[in-house]
């Protein structure tokens, strides 16, 4: 009969995406993963496989939150799509004003380190790319509907470019570009969109 785990498994597994988020994948190593986790060798992998399939599960949860988090900021009552639009571009914006430098998202930093030699990590990246695309392009035709954006729009291009310039922006930002950067980069975006400049 298998003995019960005594460890939190969401811990583990938040302490793992902090070191996997830190120095990448090739070069997080099996201690890097143990001193972070607290978890002994055999623990770590009887409960979660090799290192790879330890990043993959890293990967899928910060991947799941991430087109969480993005739903739950395009859903909501008190204001328009239009509005919630501005509002996400605004909000990345501003992340260059803050003076701490800044890091990589994990599944931008993922993807151009192991996209193309694990399909997996491609495969993942696709599908979290369309997710997001496709909340935007649901935002856009929700804006059109209510005559916040203009109709002429091809809402599923418009999305596509939101959402390369959402991750341009975010590459930027790490790269500590000055916040005027950012900002002319949303609001030629939100212009292209028919959208207010923030």
């Amino acid at each position: 009969m298998a003995r019960p785990r005594k460890f939190d498994e969401q811990q583990v597994l938040r302490s793992a995406t902090e070191a996997f988020w830190t120095s990448g994948f090739a070069a997080t190593s099996l201690g890097d993963l143990t001193q972070a986790t607290g978890l002994g060798k055999g623990s770590l992998y009887g409960a979660f496989g090799d290192k790879q399939a330890l990043f993959q599960r890293v990967l899928d949860g910060y991947c799941d939150n991430a087109t969480a988090g993005l739903r739950a900021r395009l859903s909501g009552s008190n204001s328009s799509s239009a509005e919630r639009l501005r509002a996400l571009f605004h909000a990345v914006a501003a992340v260059g004003d803050t003076p701490a430098p800044q890091r990589a998202c994990l599944l931008a930093k993922s993807t151009a380190e192991l996209a193309a030699t694990n399909s997996e990590v491609a495969a993942k990246a696709q599908r979290t790319f369309t997710t997001i695309a496709e909340l935007l392009q649901a935002e856009v035709e929700n804006g059109q509907a209510a005559g916040g954006i203009p109709a002429d729009r091809d809402a599923r291009r418009t999305a596509h470019h939101l959402l390369a310039v959402l991750r341009g922006m975010e590459a930027l930002t790490e790269a500590s570009m000055d916040a005027s950067v950012l900002r002319d980069a949303a609001d030629a975006a939100l212009t292209a969109a028919g959208l207010d400049a923030i």
